[in-house]
């Protein structure tokens, strides 16, 4: 599947990228070293290519400055980070809405699970109709 970018207001979902006009790497320091952001950046451009998930930088409108990820695989499990100072400003509740919406919409998918790691992501995951289930912290949503 080609990427896809969202508009979801503020921010924007693009597709993560190291080319000549944009660096995401510095948004992954925090996780990784240069060599490991750029592998994980060409594994999430893989899976776009062989449509096993989608995965987006969440990224300032006006700046383009990735302060987060967001994907989803094509089975719904779904994962998000955002870069602690820019935490707690609804960011991550916002761009998982818009990606649920994809989801359900454009993929088709009947639920999103998610597994969350600590109780700002459990927030996230209520404030977007995630229920909790009865199996080891793993967290869905349906259609």
């Amino acid at each position: 599947m080609e990427p896809v970018e969202i508009n979801a207001g503020e921010y924007y979902l693009r597709q993560l990228r190291v080319d000549d006009r944009i660096d995401d790497r510095p948004a992954l320091s925090r996780f990784a070293t240069p060599e490991q952001a750029r592998a994980h950046i060409e594994r999430r451009a893989n899976e776009w290519e062989t449509d096993a998930g989608c995965s987006w930088a969440v990224c300032e409108q006006l700046s383009n400055t990735a302060v987060g990820e967001v994907a989803v695989s094509a089975t719904g499990e779904l994962f998000c980070w955002i870069s602690p100072q820019h935490r707690g400003k609804g960011i991550a509740t916002h761009c998982v809405e818009a990606v649920a919406g994809f989801a359900f919409g454009f993929l088709d998918l009947e639920s999103l699970t998610t597994t969350p790691c600590d109780k700002a992501a459990e927030r996230v995951a209520q404030k977007c109709g995630f229920t909790a289930g009865s199996s080891h912290g793993v967290w869905t949503r349906l259609r």
